[in-house]
């Protein structure tokens, strides 16, 4: 199994440099491919700020580049329920991080926009410390 960089998903999803998306395209049709949650989170982000990708593009590009065919995410229930949550209103970022702490009874942050979203789209509450 190999492992991808967050630049080879970009690549490929973009088609911006037609001789490394070709590369990463040949690589990723190749199989056998893991991808971190960390990279999953960089190319969502990367998308957004540097492609200027609105929520909806990223959500249906991502999901479609996770359902490959040789594509093992880390952890892809984790991303599935952070790619719902961003359809929702959430930002990426936050619902992955509201994702890894189900189980808690709290999510402390400063962040009072996802206080309110994360009361309609998780079990976990999020409170001011």
């Amino acid at each position: 199994m190999r492992a991808i960089d967050t630049n080879v998903i970009v690549r490929f999803l973009t088609g911006d440099d037609p001789d490394q998306a070709g590369r990463a395209r040949r690589l990723i049709q190749g199989g056998d491919i893991f991808v971190a949650t960390s990279v999953v989170l960089e190319s969502e982000w990367v998308l957004r700020s540097g492609y200027d990708f609105s929520a909806e593009r990223i959500v249906n590009a991502l999901r479609a580049f996770a359902g490959l065919p040789g594509i093992t995410l880390e952890d892809g229930a984790l991303v599935a329920r952070a790619l719902n949550r961003v359809e929702a209103g959430m930002d990426f970022a936050d619902a992955l991080h509201l994702g890894r702490a189900d189980g808690c009874s709290t999510f402390m942050s400063f962040d009072l926009k996802l206080g309110g979203i994360a009361a309609r789209l998780s079990d976990v509450e999020v409170a001011a410390p």
